[in-house]
């Protein structure tokens, strides 16, 4: 069965989070785990959990639950490793100090077939690395992209990329678009995934040389994809167009815009709904609907982002990621493996040089 490797050390809320969403994968969707991290701290949290129960909530919108788990029903494998990256150091010196490095070890656990993807919530950079160094990379992708799943007002998209790059060619942007409908087509089940370039403008003649390079390779294209033109941030969230793309950097400042402002937004929400009596008593008759829509757009629900580009799975959580994060961030992995997603980029770019 599909296994995944879970670095137990990553995240702000590690090993607790880690270890606890990992084993509420395992119960929820009987899902193999591979816990890698210090041994003390693994068995610890899994001593914890035997005694305590699972505690499942997410952000104050699930009802707080415990449960009770027997873990000698559950497959769980444990590995070793003594040192941990932080978010300060710097990814490729620490990946090469730090050869036994929980994200180093969980990715040298899917090369040597212990397990089939790794889900880690540390650094972002150092989860990238790793990934790279170790898997390699999938042929005709010169870079991998981190694929990011974010909610519409019909269904969620694809952005790509949000992190990985920031010196692009349009080239790059054009892989990244194969990387991102072939996500779309594999997990969410569109068949003929929506591209869309993000720019500052719709019209072709819009943006840098980057982006108007790119139009026109995207254009030349339109048998391969089905690129819809470009679209302007305001229209992200209207359900328009199944994958996004752009340069790492511009999908990095998006992506965090956007978390901002979602908080910004919801802290403003309960503050006005707490000022005064008849403010509170409208803010109880409406936190059902409040929570429908935080559940919506909660980035917990999709647990992690997927690099795509490598000769392997890795889903990068958040580094604030919860349990609950790390127990959707584990059901990806799993089902991205399971889609096989990498054969199918693979075989498209076969398909090209054939």
């Amino acid at each position: 069965m599909t296994r995944i490797a879970i670095d137990a050390m990553g995240g702000d809320y590690a090993p607790r989070a880690a270890v606890e969403g990992a084993v509420w994968a395992a119960v929820e969707h009987n899902i193999p785990i591979e816990l890698v991290g210090k041994l003390y701290d693994i068995e610890r949290e899994l001593d914890r959990i035997e005694q305590e129960g699972i505690v499942q909530s997410s952000g104050g919108i699930l009802p707080v639950k415990r449960i009770k788990v027997n873990l000698k029903n559950l497959d769980i494998k444990k590995t070793n490793a003594t040192e941990v990256i932080e978010m300060g150091e710097a990814p490729g010196q620490a990946i090469r100090k730090k050869r036994n490095a929980s994200i180093v070890v969980a990715v040298n656990s899917v090369i040597s077939g212990s397990s089939d993807a790794v889900v880690a919530a540390g650094s972002t950079g150092a989860a990238m690395g790793a990934s790279l160094f170790g898997m390699g990379r999938l042929p005709g992708i010169e870079r991998p992209a981190i694929a990011t799943v974010l909610p519409t007002m019909k269904k969620p998209f694809v952005l790509i990329d949000s992190g990985a790059n920031t010196n692009c060619s349009p080239q790059m942007l054009y892989q990244f678009a194969v990387m991102g409908a072939t996500y779309s087509r594999c997990i969410f089940g569109n068949e003929h995934p929506r591209i869309a370039l993000l720019n500052i403008g719709e019209e072709a003649g819009k943006g840098d040389e980057l982006a108007k390079e790119t139009y026109k390779l995207f254009e030349e294209n339109k048998d391969e994809l089905d690129f819809v033109g470009n679209v302007e941030g305001k229209e992200l969230f209207y359900g328009n167009c199944d994958v996004i793309v752009c340069d790492g950097f511009v999908g990095n400042v998006t992506l965090k815009t956007i978390e901002g402002v979602a908080r910004m937004l919801f802290y403003m929400i309960k503050q006005e709904f707490s000022s005064d009596l008849i403010s509170k008593i409208i803010g109880i008759l409406v936190r059902p609907v409040l929570k429908r829509i935080y559940k919506r757009i909660n980035y917990e629900e999709f647990g992690g982002a997927l690099l795509l580009g490598v000769k392997g799975i890795t889903v990068i959580s958040h580094g604030r990621s919860s349990s609950y994060a790390i127990k959707n961030a584990v059901k990806l992995a799993y089902d991205a493996v399971e889609s096989g997603i990498n054969k199918k980029i693979a075989a498209y770019y076969q398909h090209e040089q054939a």
